[in-house]
Formats: structure tokens, C-alpha cells, sequence
């Protein structure tokens, strides 16, 4: 057992990084934010008198042009080999942003981000399932769609996160219960108008 008068100099600290999976919705697949020319995702060190999320909003100005997002803490990663540099520790974050919202960064699908540097592979892994989590029972919990939306494109984005089509009458009675008709249709360019519904 550690002594509590024992002075924090004499235990041994290792350096502490923040990455961020900036993850979206494009046409019909996930994808992750990766920094422009490089395999990996935006990070950086935390600096002395700095928080987690100061230093996640550092590093998302500064390596992707991303400002005014809340990324949400997604796991501790302390492979004792994850960094050849030294002992760091990672703690990752996620932050779901519309495809016009993903700044300067270079966007892959997350089925593709592979052979990152470090151990970002296992990151981009984990928040692919932090975000199906999500998306199981609620529509559109991270609002990629606008406040009023269709049941069609709801379930568009719901089988982009997911990776897998979707049965469209089952999806709809999972749905309904949580959505509001605004009384509003919106005219497509082939059938009928689609009716339109906001989140409860």
C-alpha cells in the first residue's frame, strides 16, 4: 500500500494525450476525420494547467478548423506499447458532425481506417460502436439531419451507422413512437409528397 504522505514526485507519470474521432454520415456510409496527409486522428498532448476537454478543443482548432463541438470522452487507451516515443496515455473522445461540418479534416469510411498510427485503428473501432450504440433505439440522437425530417432519410442515416440495410416497416414502428408529424409534407421530385416529423 502507497504511504498518503508519499510526495507525487516519487511515483512515476506518464505523458497524456487526447484523440478525437470526428465521425459523419456521407451518402450511405460512416466515415472518421483523419488529419489532412497523415494517419491519424487529431490529437494532441495535454499541457500543464490545461483540461481534457481544453486541450480536445486545442486540437480540433488547430489540426481540423473545428470549433463549437462538445466531443464526449469514449475510452482510456494505456497499451504500454500503443506510443514507440514513451509512456502515454490516450484519452479518446467522439464527436458526430454533419459532412459540411467536418472542417479541414481528410474523411475516410471507418471500415477503411485501418493501419492508422498508434493505436488509432482501435479508437476509430470503438467509437463505429459508441455511435451504433446510439443509433439502436433513438432517430438520430446526434442530429445529421435537420430538426424536421422524413422517415425515409431518417432510416438513410440510421443504415449508414449501422452498415447494414434496414427493414423499412420495422424500422418505421421503432421510429414512430419517438417522432412528431409537423402536420407538413415535403414534395420530392417522384410520388407522393413525404410527410415530415420532428424529434420528440
Amino acid at each position: 500500500m502507497d504511504p498518503i504522505d508519499r510526495p507525487l514526485t516519487d511515483y512515476p507519470r506518464p505523458s497524456v494525450a487526447v484523440d478525437t474521432a470526428v465521425l459523419t454520415v456521407r451518402g450511405a456510409e460512416l466515415y472518421v476525420g483523419l488529419v489532412p496527409g497523415r494517419p491519424r486522428l487529431p490529437g494532441a498532448f495535454l499541457h500543464e494547467g490545461e483540461t481534457l476537454a481544453g486541450a480536445v478543443r486545442r486540437s480540433l482548432a488547430q489540426k481540423a478548423g473545428l470549433e463549437g463541438v462538445a466531443p464526449a470522452q469514449l475510452h482510456v487507451f494505456d497499451a504500454l506499447d500503443r506510443d514507440s516515443r514513451g509512456w502515454v496515455l490516450s484519452v479518446a473522445h467522439v464527436v458526430v458532425v454533419p459532412a459540411e461540418s467536418t472542417g479541414a479534416l481528410e474523411l475516410v469510411p471507418t471500415s477503411a481506417a485501418t493501419g492508422l498510427d498508434f493505436d488509432h485503428d482501435a479508437i476509430v473501432e470503438q467509437a463505429a460502436r459508441w455511435i451504433r450504440d446510439r443509433y439502436v433505439d433513438h432517430p438520430d440522437p446526434e442530429h445529421l439531419l435537420g430538426p424536421e425530417l422524413t422517415l425515409r432519410d431518417l432510416r438513410r442515416v440510421h443504415e449508414a451507422v449501422h452498415g447494414a440495410a434496414l427493414q423499412p416497416d420495422t424500422f418505421r414502428r421503432a421510429m414512430l413512437p419517438r417522432l412528431e408529424p409537423t402536420g407538413q409534407r415535403r414534395r420530392g421530385d417522384v410520388g407522393k409528397p413525404a410527410q415530415l416529423f420532428r424529434r420528440r
